[in-house]
């Protein structure tokens, strides 16, 4: 796949700035990390050359000066709050965090409850912790947050929330999801820091929007549609630009909380260090672009993916019609439509020739190739079939997979498992290729194919159960759906 993005380029720039941050504030900075940190794939399909963990990577350079902090608000715990992307609750996911900065080397040296009221569940959560050997900091409900600023920056206000002790120069604040309060950590850390003489910084590294690039560039919109959901709006910087007659992108959270920011900033330190947001961000992605046009056609495809998936989302009663409105005039800012999509048209009119879900694939070489539903298969699993053995040069007359392999399993699934549907699901078919490939050599070529779909695209005319969802995602193949089930039935899973 074409590479509009230089990743080393962009790690080894924004190493850089964050070092020369930290020492602007005399050798202590505390970093609010917005966004993924993990697996951010939103990142890598708008700029194609973008490694997902490149953020993680970027901070395992600094691991000598960095010290992770991670906050949870109390009442996620409490309502059990749940990550969409992977299905795992707030609280858990604090545990994988932990788990995989380690993995990096990378040092945790606590969690912030935020919010905390002496929640049941969050009591229990933090002996859990406590258990496992991570200190545990508690934070409060601070009344007229975050306006009031002379009751928030008192005794009253910051004053109240515990001291998070601290050993490293970089202290990177990230949380499991949005709301979690990781700004407010950081200025609570900054009152208490200046109460004891330890002069500190406070910067944000938040990905998106790209603050160099133009306003209505695909990527920055792109932005907007991956938050229809927080109606996040990009915004030229008017204090930026007052300050220095350049014009720059932020996004309206951030440019409505600057002035209340700026007087906190103030209180605390005497002076307000930013003349703008823009001026707080340590965001070096804008510059790894080495392919604007490889970029925007990457960007646009994601604002027509994120319409799919929120039409999906409004079927399965996660969406309303003011999301899809955003992100249609959003796509009608950007010039295009869903058939600027090639695999939409394409699974629609196998889908309308042949009476059932049907489902198409775009290689990176521009073949699109589509797959229909059988009594073996499912439409999906047909054209992931269909797709390895165009790959691998394989004739499709050719049967990799016998029906006599492919019937016990499915006897398996309804005679033993419960299932219902005796279609074989992608990760099915994966499983018996592999084991054909042992004696077929045509099946084993076909196996090798596997590592050249990463990038591509696919569409099915039906919404696809989570099983193929995420078989899809692991192999790096970016899927959209009709917002349409199969059935009729009301349980779907």
């Amino acid at each position: 796949m074409k590479q509009g993005f230089d990743n080393e380029k962009y790690l080894k720039m924004q190493s850089e700035r964050i070092r020369e941050r930290i020492a602007s504030f005399g050798g202590k900075l505390y970093l609010e990390f917005g966004g993924k940190l993990f697996d951010d794939f939103h990142a890598s399909r708008v700029l194609p050359g973008f490694k997902p963990d490149s953020k993680i990577t970027m901070l395992s350079q600094l691991k000598d000066q960095a010290e992770i902090v991670i906050v949870i608000n109390a009442e996620d715990i409490e309502k059990n709050k749940v990550r969409a992307d992977l299905g795992i609750s707030y609280d858990l996911d604090v545990l994988r965090l932990i788990d995989a900065f380690r993995s990096y080397g990378l040092y945790v040296g606590s969690v912030c409850l935020t919010r905390y009221a002496a929640q049941p569940s969050v009591v229990a959560y933090q002996k859990k912790l406590e258990s496992l050997g991570m200190k545990v900091y508690r934070h409060y409900t601070i009344p007229g947050y975050p306006s009031d600023i002379a009751t928030i920056v008192s005794d009253d206000g910051f004053g109240k929330n515990e001291y998070i002790e601290t050993t490293r120069s970089l202290v990177v604040i990230t949380a499991p999801g949005p709301g979690s309060g990781k700004m407010a950590t950081c200025l609570s850390q900054l009152y208490h820091e200046y109460k004891r003489g330890i002069r500190a910084g406070y910067a944000k590294y938040e990905t998106f929007p790209i603050w160099n690039l133009p306003l209505k560039h695909p990527v920055n919109l792109a932005y907007e549609a991956a938050t229809a959901d927080l109606n996040d709006v990009n915004m030229i910087d008017p204090f930026h630009l007052e300050a220095y007659n350049e014009t720059t992108i932020n996004y309206n959270r951030d440019v409505e909380i600057f002035p209340v920011l700026s007087a906190t900033f103030e209180k605390i330190m005497g002076e307000c260090p930013y003349k703008s947001p823009t001026d707080m961000g340590v965001n070096m992605a804008g510059f790894g672009i080495v392919d604007d046009d490889v970029v925007r056609e990457a960007a646009k495809q994601e604002i027509i993916r994120r319409y799919f998936n929120t039409c999906c989302q409004k079927a399965q009663g996660n969406a309303d019609d003011s999301q899809i409105l955003k992100i249609e005039l959003l796509m009608k800012q950007a010039g295009i439509s869903v058939d600027n999509r090639a695999v939409v048209s394409a699974a629609r009119v196998k889908a309308e020739t042949t009476g059932e879900p049907a489902a198409a694939i775009e290689l990176s070489d521009g073949r699109v190739i589509t797959g229909k539903t059988s009594l073996l298969m499912g439409a999906s699993s047909a054209m992931l079939l269909n797709a390895l053995k165009t790959l691998a040069g394989i004739p499709d007359e050719v049967e990799l997979i016998s029906p006599e392999i492919i019937s016990p399993i499915q006897k398996l699934k309804t005679q033993h498992l419960g299932n219902r549907n005796p279609r074989l699901h992608t990760d099915e078919v994966l499983l018996a290729l592999s084991i054909c490939a042992v004696t077929d050599p045509r099946a084993a070529a076909a196996m090798e194919q596997l590592r050249e779909l990463k990038g591509t695209q696919v569409h099915s005319s039906v919404i696809l159960s989570a099983v193929d969802q995420n078989v899809f995602r692991k192999l790096g193949i970016g899927l959209t759906c009709e917002p349409v089930y199969q059935t009729a039935n009301l349980y779907h899973h």
